[in-house]
């Protein structure tokens, strides 16, 4: 059994966060139509501009948010949320490209609703997979690079027994569980900080299991975690 728990050094931060998290099995996530996953990111990015009302970029809601989250705890120098940088990228005439589907589909989605959405493949972990603050030192190894760059002690982080899998919430994740063509198990998470978009959350979450089942085939389950329900079995 492996579970997916989030740890009351988390809750202690972020009393009123909402985690979603869509857990996909038996899926088939190899590139059949690259053509296919470009179109739905360019739909998508025609969603940016209604999340972006205020010309001064860091002062629309969506972006704020998420920059005050993220001064909460220690983080690299320059890290974004995921959101972020995705809704930066097109306000700056930029296209997002595609990864593999369940990457362009999370990313869509994360679009489409301005929240943060991520994956890793579950049957990489190591263990339970948790949403906590790091003890300073574990393992993270990044895309691109070959060596390890531990998180900082009380950084927020997902981890297993294995070491880090993203760091500063949602800013950069670990190449040894990131999704891959070969990926048959997913946990996908889409994150929120602003209560006030409790039902943005809930579109996004059904939006995302629909989107991949209907592209990949296989099952998904949703849950979302809160304070009151801190722990998910997901494999």
């Amino acid at each position: 059994m492996t579970r997916f728990v989030i740890e009351d050094a988390f809750w202690e931060l972020f009393p009123n966060a909402r985690i979603g998290i869509v857990v996909c099995k038996n899926i088939d996530n190899k590139i059949v139509d690259e053509n296919q996953y470009q179109a739905l990111l360019l739909d998508a990015e025609k969603e940016v501009p209604r999340h972006l009302p205020d010309p001064d970029f860091s002062k629309n809601d969506v972006i704020r948010v998420w920059r005050e989250a993220l001064q909460k705890f220690k983080t690299k120098k320059g890290a974004r949320s995921s959101i972020e940088a995705l809704l930066k990228r097109v306000d700056n005439g930029n296209h997002i490209g595609t990864i593999n589907p369940l990457v362009d589909i999370y990313n869509s989605v994360s679009l489409r609703y301005a929240l943060p959405c991520g994956g890793e493949d579950i049957d990489t972990f190591v263990g339970d997979i948790r949403l906590t603050r790091a003890a300073g030192g574990e393992d993270f190894i990044t895309l691109g690079s070959d060596e390890s760059a531990p998180p900082y002690e009380g950084e927020v982080v997902y981890k297993d027994d294995a070491g880090a899998i993203c760091r500063c919430w949602n800013w950069r994740e670990s190449v040894r569980t990131m999704l891959t063509e070969n990926t048959k198990n997913a946990f996908l998470c889409i994150e929120l900080v602003d209560e006030s978009r409790i039902e943005a959350l809930n579109d996004a979450l059904n939006d995302l299991a629909e989107a991949v089942q209907k592209n990949l085939g296989g099952i998904y389950t949703i849950s979302v975690l809160d304070i009151e329900n801190k722990e998910i079995e997901i494999m």
